[in-house]
C-alpha cells in the first residue's frame, strides 16, 4: 500500500514527507523497547524514553524519506516510481545498515525470520530479503491483479526452494561436543546491586556445578553471559578458581570486565582449570550512547555517560572480529550482544570459525519484543554463514541455533536454569559467507544508475 499511495506521488518533497511520518510508524512499532535502558532507573533518566524513541523513529525514518524523494525524481510514471521505490527502499537498508556504525534492525527484509523464505539470506543476505520485499510489493503495486498473482508467484516460489533446503540432510558434527548454556535471570535493575551480585553468582555457580541429566554426558564447555562476572579480570580475587572448581575442570567462556590503565573493554575470557585465564576477546562494536558516548570525556562534564559500562565513561572498542581456539570444540567466532546484528562484521573474522557464541544481556531490552528481535536476528547470522550459533542470554532467550537458522533447544525469556545440548555441525560455505553484501550492494547501484539513464533519455 506505501509503494503503491508513493508511486502517485510525483512530487519528490510531498513524496519525502508521505515516506517520513510511514517510516516514523514503522520504527516506532518495531523500536518501541527502546525506552526500556531508560526505565531502568526511571527516576534519573525516565524522562529521555520518550524523546528517545521519537528521535530514533523519526532518525531512521529519514532514509526512507530520502528514499521516497530519489523514486519520485528518478521516475516520470508511477510504474517507475514503485519500482525505484523498490530499489530506494532496499537501498535506505544498505545504507543505514552501514551509515554512522551502522544500525541494521527492523531491516524490511526481517519479516521473513522464521520462514522458509529466510533461507535465502544464504545466498543474499539480509539485503537481499529487503529487496526481495520491496520488489514484490512493487510489482504488485503496478497492477493490483496481474501484479498481485505475479509477486505471490515469485514468493512462492522462494517458499518452496527455502522448504527444499530446510529437508536436506545436513552433515555430521565432527565431534559430539556438548555445551551447557547458563541463563542467571539477572534483573538489569538488581544486577550491580551489592546486595544481589553475590546471589547471582551463587546461582550460576550452582547452575555450572548441576549433574547432567541421567544418561547424559557432561558439558564440554560451559558458557555465561555478557558481563555475568561483577569484577574485573584483572582483580577477580577468589572468583575465576571458585568457577573453575564448579565446572570442574572444564573451560568456562564467560562476560566479563577488564581494564588496560584508564581504558575497560567488555570482554568474553575463556577460563580453563585452576581459574587460569586462556582466550580474551574484547568487543569491538559498541552501542552508541550505550557503551560509549561520542565526545565521551567532554560530555561527562555534564553527567551524560554510557548506560551499560559500568567502570569509567564507556567502554573501549576490541581491535576487531576474532576467533578462539577451543581445542575439541574448534574455532568459535565470539559476538557481544548488539555484535550479532552486524553480518558484515562476522565477514571481517580472520578466517572461518567452525561455530558462533553470542553472548549478550538482553535484560535492557525488555520482556516484550526486543529480546526476540535480538534472537531473530542471530537465526538470520547462522543461515547467511551455514554456521551453528549458540547464545547465553542473561534474561534469555538462551538458545542452541543449527546452520540453517533453526532453534534447536532454548530456555524461556524471563526464566533462570540452564541447558546442555550437543553442538549442531556447520555447513559449508555459503555464497553469502564468500561474498558478503558486495553481490547485491552492486545490483543496487546498478539499479539506480540504470533508472537514472532511463530518465535522462
Amino acid at each position: 500500500m506505501l509503494i503503491r499511495w508513493l508511486a502517485r506521488q510525483p512530487h519528490p518533497g510531498r513524496a519525502a514527507l508521505m515516506a517520513l511520518f510511514a517510516g516514523a510508524g514503522h520504527f516506532a512499532a518495531a523500536l518501541f523497547w527502546i525506552v526500556e535502558p531508560f526505565l531502568v532507573d526511571a527516576p534519573r533518566d525516565g524522562w529521555m524514553a520518550p524523546f528517545a524513541l521519537i528521535l530514533i523513529s523519526f532518525g531512521l525514518a529519514l532514509f526512507w524519506a530520502g528514499a521516497a524523494a530519489l523514486a519520485a525524481w528518478l521516475g516520470r510514471s508511477p510504474a517507475r516510481r514503485a519500482l525505484a521505490l523498490a530499489v530506494a527502499l532496499a537501498g535506505a537498508d544498505a545504507l543505514r545498515s552501514y551509515a554512522l556504525t551502522g544500525f541494521p534492525w527492523a531491516l524490511l527484509g526481517h519479516v521473513w525470520i522464521g520462514t522458509p523464505v529466510a533461507q535465502a539470506a544464504a545466498l543474499t543476505g539480509p539485503l537481499g530479503l529487503s529487496l526481495l520485499t520491496t520488489g514484490a510489493a512493487a510489482i504488485a503495486a503496478t497492477a493490483p491483479r496481474r501484479g498481485s498473482a505475479l509477486a505471490a508467484a515469485l514468493l512462492a516460489a522462494v517458499w518452496a526452494a527455502g522448504g527444499w533446503r530446510l529437508a536436506q540432510p545436513g552433515p555430521q558434527p565432527a565431534t559430539l561436543a556438548r555445551i551447557r548454556l547458563v541463563q542467571p535471570n539477572a534483573a538489569q535493575h538488581l544486577k550491580w546491586l551489592p546486595g544481589m551480585q553475590q546471589m547471582f553468582l551463587e546461582r550460576m555457580l550452582a547452575q555450572t556445578a548441576a549433574p547432567p541429566a541421567p544418561g547424559a554426558a557432561a558439558p564440554d564447555l560451559i558458557i555465561w553471559p555478557e558481563t555475568s562476572v561483577p569484577w574485573l579480570l584483572n582483580d577477580p580475587g577468589p572468583v575465576l578458581r571458585m568457577i573453575s572448581d564448579a565446572a570442574g575442570g572444564r573451560p568456562v567462556a564467560l562476560g566479563i570486565q577488564r581494564s588496560e590503565g584508564m581504558r575497560y573493554y567488555n570482554s568474553l575470557a575463556v577460563i580453563g582449570p585452576g581459574g587460569a585465564v586462556g582466550d580474551i576477546y574484547d568487543k569491538h562494536h559498541l552501542v552508541p550512547f550505550g557503551e560509549y558516548v561520542p565526545a565521551g570525556d567532554l560530555l561527562a562534564r555534564a553527567g551524560i555517560t554510557a548506560f551499560a559500562a559500568r567502570a569509567g565513561n564507556g567502554y573501549s572498542a576490541g581491535p576487531g572480529p576474532a576467533l578462539l581456539d577451543l581445542g575439541p570444540l574448534g574455532q568459535a567466532l565470539p559476538l557481544i550482544c548488539y555484535e550479532a546484528v552486524f553480518p558484515q562484521d562476522i565477514a571481517g573474522a580472520p578466517g572461518r570459525a567452525d561455530w558462533i557464541v553470542q553472548v549478550t544481556n538482553d535484560a535492557w531490552f525488555g520482556a516484550l519484543s526486543g529480546p526476540y528481535q535480538h534472537l531473530a536476528q542471530a537465526r538470520l547470522r547462522a543461515i547467511e554463514q551455514g554456521l551453528p550459533l549458540v547464545r547465553a542470554a542473561n534474561t534469555g532467550v538462551s538458545a542452541v541455533i543449527d546452520a540453517r537458522g533453526r532453534v534447536l533447544a532454548s530456555l524461556p525469556l524471563n526464566a533462570e536454569g540452564f541447558l546442555d545440548a550437543p553442538l549442531p555441525a556447520a555447513w559449508p560455505p555459503t555464497p553469502y559467507a564468500r561474498s558478503g553484501d558486495r553481490p547485491v550492494l552492486a545490483l543496487l547501484s546498478l539499479l539506480v544508475l540504470g533508472l537514472a539513464a532511463i530518465r535522462r533519455r
